[in-house]
């Protein structure tokens, strides 16, 4: 193990670097994956970190152990920081104890079994949490393929890939997609919630081919985003509430379908 003990150190710097910077995540292919269940997952459907970094209350954690034990992370290059220096590069308020740094996955990486018959289209999700959220709950659902526009947050910014909860690995996800051509070739239904639909999504049936659509937070879908899908439909809300949180919404979309199904 090789400790780094200055905030001036070259490897800390791009640390923080990759934390702070989408354009930096982009040029590199790298991000960043805090805690052990992602460093985990990551490791069980990509492969082995380029490096990890621990604090000094690290040794102290079995799960960190146990981690650093695993057959591939043996020889992964392993760097100690102390407490006060790794608090500046988590991205929680009570940091786990271990960080690393990864390649982010190409669409070739990720390998799966479902047929690819069911993905979402998110236009203009600006809030990270949110995405997160949506991408955790698409991987749950079974959704195949994630297309987002270029108003989308950073899907592989730290905040993301903690809300995901390791979703990331396990579903293809396309950046800066032409929502529009996406949704015009699709083999199947392309699916808006709205307010201003009387179709309620639970009388629509979602068996075959399905495609969501979500716009965003606060301006919902585009005017050329809402007369690309073929089906308009509403969740019903029995009590006055203006809307739902957009991923919440597509929650109760992917769920549907499931129930469906079933």
């Amino acid at each position: 193990m090789k400790y780094i003990t200055s905030c001036r150190n070259t490897i800390f710097k791009k640390l923080v670097g990759l934390d702070e910077s989408s354009k930096k995540r982009r040029v590199s292919g790298l991000t960043i994956l805090d805690g052990v269940h992602l460093v985990n997952s990551y490791y069980e459907k990509i492969g082995s970190p380029k490096c990890l970094f621990i604090n000094e209350s690290g040794h102290k954690n079995p799960e960190i152990k146990n981690l650093l034990n695993l057959e591939g992370i043996k020889t992964v290059e392993v760097y100690v920081l102390s407490d006060s220096l790794f608090r500046n590069i988590s991205p929680v308020k009570t940091p786990t104890g271990i960080i690393a740094l990864v390649a982010i996955p190409t669409l070739k990486d990720i390998t799966f079994s479902k047929s690819d018959n069911f993905c979402a289209l998110l236009e203009s999700i600006q809030d990270p949490g949110n995405l997160g959220s949506i991408l955790r709950s698409a991987a749950a659902a079974g959704v195949c393929d994630i297309y987002m526009s270029d108003g989308c947050a950073d899907a592989w910014s730290p905040k993301a890939l903690r809300a995901a909860m390791g979703a990331h690995f396990i579903l293809r996800i396309h950046e800066k997609s032409d929502l529009t051509r996406t949704a015009q070739n699709f083999q199947g239904q392309v699916i808006a919630t709205t307010l201003k639909s009387n179709k309620s999504l639970y009388e629509l049936s979602l068996d075959g081919p399905i495609a969501f659509i979500f716009g965003n937070e606060g301006a919902g879908l585009s005017e050329l985003m809402y007369k690309a899908a073929n089906e308009k439909v509403t969740i019903p809300m029995p009590s006055k509430a203006e809307s739902l949180n957009v991923a919440a919404a597509a929650a109760i979309c992917f769920f549907e379908r499931v129930r469906q199904l079933q």
